[in-house]
């Protein structure tokens, strides 16, 4: 019977090979699993695909893509927009099953997996009255089942009669508790919430109905970090952030215990994260080992590796061919068969192919009318509201002269485009004159893309900008933005929100000014795309204010940097660049520490720390003390009863607890933003 099983399953297994010898692994697991045996897995992979293919529409997307995610692995996705980077995504995750190919996961896998959103598309994540903190709890249902636990024992502790069961059972519960971090999970949802830029204060109880889409999308992320899963899949994770917030997430995957592969395109980010690249083109997946700078300089070399070998081999077959063209009818005719033959081999098996070249933006600024040489001043100035009387920070008197790029940072909702309309006269200030320069062109590009309609086509949006503009320019001018044929005829309401990020930038550079206010203009461009603005910037002879949390960007053109301080409701100028503001950052808190270490403790003062950083588990944990004693002195206090002195006793003791849980939660929060309390 043995031996049927055997020469069935075999048959079979041949009968696979014939039909299509590419998917010999997956015939080969089958014939595993047909003998009764369950296929060998690398013990070292939490995940493993074998040939995936997915298609949709009869147009392939993904075609035989094998690959594997080892524990502990940081891998960064990469490829041009359209290549199917989220669809492979969703399939790794199991939200999309492949057309071919099987997925093989490690016992008890647990993922986690964070969809791409938009601003017009944002993540249903609970009910409208629901709260950041109520969804964070969320992720703890079973620690906040055993707490519910712990509190009737305690309850039944004070009934002499139960006393002694209660305590049995407390005993072992409480240790399973404290095992699984239930004295500190409400820390832990304090410290990813603050991260990702939420105030306690402010924002913790508000309801999602009043919060907005990019606002929902960071909820979502953060109870996906609560969860814990064992591998997360991250698609943008960092679209709605601000510098702030993706520093925390940098250090937060930096000491995650499991595994990550992310999409993204802020190159600083990646190199700060990412271990692993896979490069993903029409041509399959390739491996690069290293953060994204390593896998820019590996590309290279393999490019120019795989370039001088395509050519040594296109030589070798001139060579062949002309030999057998030669010989074919003359008496060496053999040896010319033979040859054929290998050559033929050759050319179905071995024969190197070089990639096409991938479409790059072509991004030039209009060469603009000179302005004079002061472009802006600022005097007493205070942005902010007056019809709302709400100022918002103040600002330094600054002058900007031509041929400057100033990039403007700071946290979200700390009022960077404020700042921006104010300059551009469209918000009154709320103290204070901005002055413009002679001759200035303002161009403006709106970081959700205001000005585009939506039922204007991408051809009709390039030439609403100049009625000089032919359709054949304006068709030539899409065409280097990557819209070719049918694209043009588009409308704004079906575009991409790169695509319509494309066409605004297109408008400003049609428009010809000589100063340009960019508000995150690379939010939604991949990679190669990013490069080409940043260059065109580089090359631009005008002046510039960009608003980006695009440090790569920020680092490589910003000739001063702004920064908008919320705490101290200003903006502070470092005029030699954003080195210089990370210089004078690292330089702040090292001070700070400083005077903190020397300070007189008290009771719940953290203990010492080193220079840079305080200690945020330590501080953690004297939280999860405080908040535990409070809550034995909460049950102590239902239990008085009539006794004065001792009520007031016990009044007065969780008065001071609630004082010294305040002053500690006022050091987390600093310590979760990277910030050294003062």
């Amino acid at each position: 019977m043995v031996d049927q099983t055997f020469n069935s399953t075999l048959l079979g297994f041949v009968g696979i090979i014939a039909q299509r010898p590419s998917t010999w692994k997956i015939a080969a697991r089958e014939l595993w699993e047909g003998l009764g045996y369950n296929p060998p897995r690398d013990p070292m992979s939490l995940l493993q695909a074998i040939d995936l293919s997915k298609s949709y529409g009869g147009q392939d997307v993904l075609q035989e893509l094998t690959l594997s995610v080892s524990h502990q692995a940081r891998i960064a996705l990469l490829g041009p927009n359209g290549v199917g980077k989220s669809t492979l995504l969703r399939i790794l995750a199991g939200v999309e099953s492949p057309d071919q190919g099987s997925i093989q996961r490690a016992r008890s896998l647990q993922i986690g997996y964070l969809p791409q959103a938009t601003v017009d598309r944002p993540p249903d994540i609970g009910s409208d009255d629901q709260t950041p903190w109520e969804i964070g709890l969320e992720a703890f249902r079973d620690l906040r089942s055993r707490e519910v636990q712990l509190t009737e024992l305690e309850r039944s502790m004070a009934d002499p009669q139960l006393v002694d069961q209660a305590m049995t059972r407390y005993g072992a519960l409480q240790e399973a508790f404290e095992r699984d971090g239930g004295y500190l999970y409400q820390a832990r949802i304090r410290q990813v919430l603050v991260g990702l830029g939420f105030s306690i204060k402010d924002d913790f109880h508000r309801p999602l109905s009043q919060l907005s889409g990019g606002e929902r999308t960071r909820i979502q992320f953060a109870r996906l970090l609560l969860e814990d899963p064992d591998l997360l899949i991250l698609d943008e994770p960092t679209n709605h952030l601000d510098i702030e917030a993706i520093e925390w997430l940098e250090r937060w995957l930096r000491d995650w215990p499991g595994a990550v592969i992310v999409v993204s395109h802020d190159r600083f980010f990646l190199d700060r994260v990412a271990n692993t690249v896979w490069d993903l083109t029409p041509a399959g997946l390739e491996t690069y080992r290293g953060n994204y700078s390593a896998y820019v300089q590996q590309r290279i070399e393999r490019v120019e590796h795989l370039s001088t070998r395509f050519k040594a081999q296109q030589e070798h077959i001139r060579k062949e061919r002309d030999y057998i063209q030669r010989n074919i009818a003359a008496q060496n005719t053999r040896q010319a068969q033979g040859r054929q033959k290998r050559l033929d081999r050759m050319l179905r098996d071995g024969e190197i192919k070089l990639q096409k070249t991938q479409r790059k933006a072509h991004i030039a600024f209009k060469q603009p009318d000179r302005s004079g040489d002061l472009v802006l001043r600022t005097n007493d100035l205070v942005v902010g509201f007056r019809e709302d009387d709400q100022a918002l920070f103040d600002v330094p008197d600054i002058t900007l002269r031509r041929g400057e790029c100033v990039a403007l940072i700071g946290p979200n909702g700390s009022g960077k485009t404020t700042l921006l309309k104010t300059l551009l006269e469209e918000v009154e200030p709320f103290a204070g004159e901005v002055q413009l320069g002679a001759s200035l062109q303002l161009g403006y590009f709106e970081q959700a893309h205001g000005g585009l309609q939506p039922e204007r086509t991408a051809l009709e949006e390039v030439m609403s900008v100049s009625s000089d503009l032919t359709i054949s320019k304006a068709r030539s001018l899409l065409g280097g933005f990557l819209f070719s044929g049918d694209d043009v005829k588009k409308t704004m309401a079906v575009l991409s929100g790169g695509e319509r990020g494309r066409v605004a930038l297109l408008k400003l550079i049609v428009q010809g000014a000589n100063f340009l206010l960019l508000d995150e203009p690379t939010n939604h461009l991949d990679i190669p795309s990013q490069e080409a603005l940043q260059d065109a910037i580089r090359a631009f002879p005008g002046t510039i204010l960009l608003v980006s949390h695009d440090r790569y960007l920020v680092q490589a053109l910003a000739s001063q940097v702004w920064v908008i301080s919320t705490d101290e409701r200003s903006l502070r100028v470092f005029p030699y660049g954003y080195q210089s503001y990370i210089d004078a950052r690292e330089q702040e808190r090292v001070k700070r520490s400083d005077k903190k270490q020397t300070s007189t403790p008290t009771k719940w003062k953290s203990k010492k720390r080193s220079p840079k950083m305080p200690d945020i588990n330590a501080i953690e944990t004297r939280i999860a003390a405080v908040e535990t004693e409070m809550a034995q002195v909460s049950i102590a206090l239902e239990h008085t009863g009539t006794d004065m002195k001792e009520l007031v006793k016990l009044g007065e003791k969780y008065a001071s607890l609630e004082a010294a849980l305040e002053a500690e939660m006022q050091l987390w929060e600093q310590a979760a933003r990277g910030q050294v309390p003062t």
